[in-house]
């Protein structure tokens, strides 16, 4: 399999999941990790993360030709993590014989009761199978129920810079790296495709921003330097939640207008130009992350814009 080459001047990405047609709060979050590679003398690199077993095959062809219709343009092959699998076996059983895992044998169900206790800190996993004695896990998988592999963390919180939101500090927990399913976790294989393709900038939807810590810690541990982050606000629906199909006509093909057109629509909800039509290029040489709005931006479908 052929995957980006290590770019000698750091790169960024955009990595959607093909479960759907990309909406106009998917190509915003595109367009933005785009300028802000590209405006950096980065190469901009594609990658599927195609591991949920929600994920329709034809719906990344459609996401590609989508972001290539926009003129979003990116360096090398799309990588596909479900082609990886055996890289992510390699670096979890690295980390496992450092000793840096554990089996968690733990519901969803009990690890929110017992992370509702007093004294654990919100949203964090409580640790309640990372001392398991031997004879105890022997026992919990004598069950029948698979274990996810956790990452057993020496931290507690862990602080990121973001280009958006400033210094963040957010909670590291024993966070998983493998469901019981045997699918690898989110949290671990985008930090190990950032780290084998020399991604040093992500850009991302800000509703992201709480899992920064967790990843810049395990790009630590893995003797890396995390990358430099930039979570750009979501796009909302006429109900003011995130912007999704129950809206109405939100991806380009629903809403049938040129490619020029969607670009121009998008580039003045960032405050980048005011023109019906524009081109990512277009926007490339004005292009100043410090003026970005930080607020969501509302999008009510109506006729073509």
């Amino acid at each position: 399999m052929l995957i980006p080459l290590v770019p000698a001047t750091g790169a960024g990405r955009y990595a959607p999941s093909p479960t759907g047609d990309l909406h106009l709060g998917n190509l915003r979050t595109a367009l933005l990790a785009w300028l802000f590679a590209r405006s950096s003398d980065r190469a901009f690199l594609m990658r599927m993360e195609d591991l949920d077993d929600r994920v329709d095959p034809a719906s990344a062809q459609r996401q590609l030709a989508d972001l290539a219709a926009l003129g979003i343009d990116w360096d090398g092959p799309v990588l596909y993590q479900s082609d990886r699998q055996e890289t992510y076996w390699a670096e979890l059983g690295k980390l496992r014989d450092a000793g840096l895992t554990f089996e968690c044998f733990c519901t969803r169900r009990e690890i929110h009761a017992a992370a509702s206790a007093p004294h654990a800190p919100p949203g964090s996993y409580p640790g309640t199978c990372r001392d398991l004695t031997e004879q105890q896990r022997a026992e919990r998988r004598a069950t029948g129920r698979p274990p996810a592999v956790r990452l057993r963390t020496s931290a507690t919180h862990c602080t990121v810079t973001d280009a958006l939101h400033g210094r963040y500090t957010g909670v590291v927990d024993d966070f998983v790296l493998q469901r019981g399913d045997g699918t690898f976790a989110y949290n671990f294989v985008c930090v190990v495709d950032d780290l084998a393709t020399g991604v040093d900038q992500v850009v991302r939807g800000d509703d992201l921003l709480s899992s920064a810590p967790r990843q810049a810690y395990l790009a630590s541990l893995l003797g890396h330097e995390p990358p430099r982050y930039a979570h750009v606000p979501l796009v909302l629906g006429p109900s003011g939640k995130r912007l999704a199909k129950r809206d109405g006509a939100v991806t380009m093909r629903e809403i049938d207008a040129r490619p020029a057109r969607i670009v121009g629509l998008l580039a003045r909800s960032l405050g980048l130009s005011n023109k019906e039509e524009s081109t990512p290029q277009d926007l490339l040489g004005g292009f100043d992350a410090t003026l970005l709005p930080h607020e969501p931006w509302v999008f009510v479908p109506g006729p073509t814009p």
